[in-house]
């Protein structure tokens, strides 16, 4: 008889948080493509969301297979409000899936690494190649539209260098040593994730039915902006250019497509992920002002989204993630 491998808790993790993301992914690109006009990006928005049902399938399908209560995420009939105008322009959601497939992919990648059991690791497989093809279906239209923002030039090395004095590590005194390739690789996609938060925190305030939620918005706006201002002045003293800013690419719609609910559930992930994406670029940053700074941001960030957590418990909106037994409780009842 074959043993039946139990899910780990890293397996359950990334189910749950799949089914979270996709099921939110579901909802902002059910209205975007119901208002999208450019037929090349509502080809890929369509692409998208069948990605993301078929996510949901499957992850119902564990779900039930072992047992496991299905979250309950968001759904369009809750979430969304089909027939309000656009909120953000065709050009900005493009730009919003190239940002949010980088995330899928990093997620993606993640969730094979910590899983053993084979069905899963095939799955997630699965997940990160199909995410990989729509990357490619993004960036070739970006490039083709003349809105892909590449990291900044620099020219190739001609010859191979070793570090040979301390000064390489410096950053604080004196003259500094130009950024390295991975440094400014690490600051500029930093930059590029931050204007999609600036974007969308701008767009929801504007349609935000919560004065206290509409708030948060504004303040994650400022925020963030502080933050790109903070990483753009590095590539600038560098000599060397940062992403554009999309901020132009909100409508004036002040009609809400989406729930408080989801709006301020979508900020607060993003904004959890941004502290792990510059932890990312502290450990490829070998310059100490650099490590500094990204610290000092890390610290700005946590402490917003935190606030953003405080706000969706209060609002009865956070659900739990499956958590592990409490065996003091338990011993109590016994």
């Amino acid at each position: 008889m074959e043993h039946k491998v139990e899910l780990t808790s890293a397996e359950i993790a990334n189910l749950w948080t799949q089914y979270m993301n996709d099921s939110s992914s579901i909802c902002i690109l059910t209205h975007s493509i119901q208002v999208a006009k450019d037929e090349e990006i509502k080809v890929i928005l369509e692409f998208a969301r069948s990605l993301a049902e078929s996510h949901i399938e499957k992850l119902t399908e564990f779900f039930k297979l072992e047992k496991f209560q299905v979250p309950k995420g968001y759904s369009v009939r809750e979430d969304v409000h089909v027939n309000a105008p656009a909120l953000f322009t065709d050009t900005f959601m493009l730009v919003y899936m190239h940002v949010m497939t980088l995330l899928g992919l990093t997620g993606y990648a993640g969730a094979i690494a910590t899983s053993s059991r084979s069905d899963q690791i095939e799955y997630f497989i699965q997940c990160n190649t199909e995410t990989m093809e729509l990357y490619k279906r993004i960036a070739t239209v970006m490039l083709k539209k003349g809105i892909y923002s590449k990291p900044p030039r620099i020219n190739t090395p001609n010859e191979i260098d070793f570090v040979n004095n301390q000064r390489y590590l410096s950053g604080w005194f004196g003259k500094k040593r130009p950024l390295s390739a991975v440094e400014i690789s690490g600051i500029s996609f930093n930059m590029v994730k931050i204007i999609v938060k600036v974007v969308l925190e701008l767009g929801f305030a504007q349609v935000c039915q919560t004065k206290e939620i509409k708030g948060y918005f504004q303040r994650g706006k400022k925020v963030c902006e502080k933050q790109f201002g903070t990483l753009s002045s590095i590539l600038t003293i560098g000599g060397l250019a940062s992403p554009a800013s999309w901020v132009s690419e909100v409508t004036n719609s002040t009609i809400p497509p989406f729930s408080d609910k989801l709006m301020l559930n979508h900020i607060v992930v993003l904004i959890s992920a941004a502290v792990g994406y510059y932890g990312a670029g502290v450990s490829v940053s070998q310059r100490r002002d650099l490590a500094f700074k990204y610290t000092k941001l890390m610290t700005e960030v946590g402490l917003y989204a935190e606030d953003g957590a405080e706000l969706l418990i209060k609002n009865g909106w956070l659900e739990q993630p499956p958590l592990a037994e409490d065996r003091e409780n338990l011993a109590n009842k016994n």
